[in-house]
């Protein structure tokens, strides 16, 4: 690997920075969401850090879903590999015309670029035969039933709130593009890439790429290309300034500091919310332990005091 000048951070957003409240779900809010966080990640650059903004997708492929099973017996479906490409395109959009238009306000010559990335799974990952991730509506049961029967999807009822097809969560095992970010970066520029943790692929027995119905976690996606490309950082910026313990509650703790053996005790204390906390504690461990040099976690905000040392909780081996 040719050596750097500049430090290189992994910065993974959540698919909820676009969505900041109900009812400001548009593409122009999302655009207006995305304009209030890109100045934090431009303000990274101008000093002096290289990055690559991942990012989540759920909200946005739930609405593709939700669209095509509006326009069912109009038009065709759209497989979810297709959603997952279609918000790669669509938040990358936002975000490099966001940090573009940022540059150009602080009179900076960077550029953005947006990279549709493929993540392979392994075919014979366990999680294809016990998929847990739901997506979609929520249905009654003849619907779910009808669709289980007719279109081979595997579906559960929800907590008495319905019924909803569930998808895989394979583990990632390589970015596809990973070469080819590492590429815009050494020339340049900030790149937007592993949205919604990358387009699922597998490789057939040719060794061809195939895309699988299947959801990838992005912060775990996220981890991977950060410690394969040997970054400097992998920041997971969140709704919230710091990781905190027995969070929401009277005795909740912010934590500043954090071992990755503290960090497998409060995994293992079921301290982390398994839908929200807990994947991201799981993706700086995984970045540490693989040769990683430093882990965050704070809010978009907060992110250059982070660096500094004045805020957010580092995760450290």
């Amino acid at each position: 690997m040719t050596e750097r000048k500049r430090q290189l951070a992994v910065v993974a957003v959540g698919g909820n920075a676009l969505i900041r409240e109900k009812g400001r779900e548009t593409l122009p809010d999302q655009y207006a969401a995305a304009c209030l966080t890109m100045p934090y990640v431009a303000e990274m650059v101008a000093s002096g850090w290289d990055v690559i903004v991942t990012h989540g997708n759920g909200p946005q492929v739930g609405f593709i879903l939700r669209r095509s099973e509006i326009a069912a017996g109009e038009l065709h479906g759209i497989p979810l590999d297709y959603c997952v490409s279609n918000t790669q395109g669509s938040i990358g959009y936002m975000f490099q015309m966001a940090l573009e238009n940022e540059f150009k306000r602080r009179g900076m010559s960077n550029r953005a670029v947006t990279v549709v990335t493929q993540t392979l799974v392994d075919a014979s990952d366990p999680a294809f035969t016990h998929p847990t991730k739901p997506i979609g509506s929520f249905m009654d049961e003849a619907t779910a039933l009808r669709h289980r029967d007719k279109d081979g999807w595997a579906v559960v009822e929800d907590a008495g709130r319905g019924w909803r097809r569930v998808v895989p969560s394979p583990r990632p095992i390589r970015i596809v593009q990973q070469e080819a970010i590492l590429a815009l970066i050494q020339a340049g520029f900030t790149v937007v890439g592993v949205g919604g943790g990358g387009i699922p692929v597998v490789e057939d027995t040719q060794g061809n790429l195939v895309g699988v119905e299947a959801v990838i976690d992005k912060d775990l996606a996220s981890s991977l290309l950060a410690y394969t490309i040997q970054a400097d950082l992998f920041l997971i910026s969140t709704e919230v300034e710091k990781v905190a313990l027995n969070f929401n509650r009277p005795d909740m703790c912010w934590l500043d500091r954090m071992t990755v053996s503290e960090a497998r005790q409060y995994l293992a204390e079921g301290q982390f919310g398994k839908g929200s906390m807990e994947p991201k504690i799981q993706a700086v461990i995984q970045y540490i332990e693989n040769g990683g040099k430093r882990a965050l976690i704070t809010n978009p905000e907060n992110m250059l005091r982070a660096l500094a040392g004045q805020t957010g909780t580092q995760i450290v081996p």
